[in-house]
């Protein structure tokens, strides 16, 4: 166990408060919640970081990363999506959510066939996740009304679901040739 990814397991631990600020009755609370998400946020920078800087990559750092990422946005969404309950969150947030599921299992898929690098991570990737972050950070700190913040932050997200689909759509192209090829050819 390294700092890097002593770094991550704090990540995750930081869910359960996230979740709990979030939800506390408080004035305060969505200010509070949205500082633990920018702090989680800041942190996935920086584990990263600090592994390459420190030649500390491990294997555990490899898979514990993405997944405490994933978790994060998944966990921020689903309570947006429930506080805010309307169309221009809860799109974005299912087309966010079940495009790391696809691309998820596409990559595993590609894994066992020894592909894994055509479905790497693009720099695409990182705009998405900046929109992302933003708009998360933006809507948490927020209450759920029509404020010029909240709209921005339904804007970003609209945006990260955007390249979403479009990272989607060029991980999928990059894997075709897996995807149609028949038993027959193999």
């Amino acid at each position: 166990m390294n700092i890097p990814n002593l770094i991550t397991v704090l990540r995750v631990l930081l869910i359960p408060i996230f979740i709990l600020l979030f939800y506390l009755p408080y004035g305060w609370s969505y200010m509070a919640a949205s500082s633990v998400f920018a702090l989680a946020a800041a942190t996935d920078w920086l584990d990263g970081y600090l592994a390459r800087r420190l030649e500390q990559s491990t294997p555990f750092g490899a898979f514990l990363d993405p997944v405490a990422d994933k978790l994060m946005v998944a966990v921020a969404l689903v309570l947006l999506v429930q506080a805010h309950a309307n169309f221009w969150l809860t799109l974005p947030a299912a087309v966010i959510i079940g495009r790391e599921i696809v691309i998820s299992a596409l990559r595993e898929w590609m894994a066992e066939l020894g592909a894994r690098a055509q479905v790497a991570v693009s720099n695409l990737g990182k705009w998405k996740t900046a929109a992302q972050m933003i708009a998360l950070v933006i809507l948490l700190a927020n209450a759920p009304a029509f404020t010029f913040w909240v709209v921005l932050g339904y804007v970003l997200l609209m945006i990260a679901a955007g390249l979403t689909l479009w990272s989607m759509v060029q991980y999928l192209r990059a894997a075709w040739p897996h995807l149609r090829t028949t038993t027959e050819e193999k």
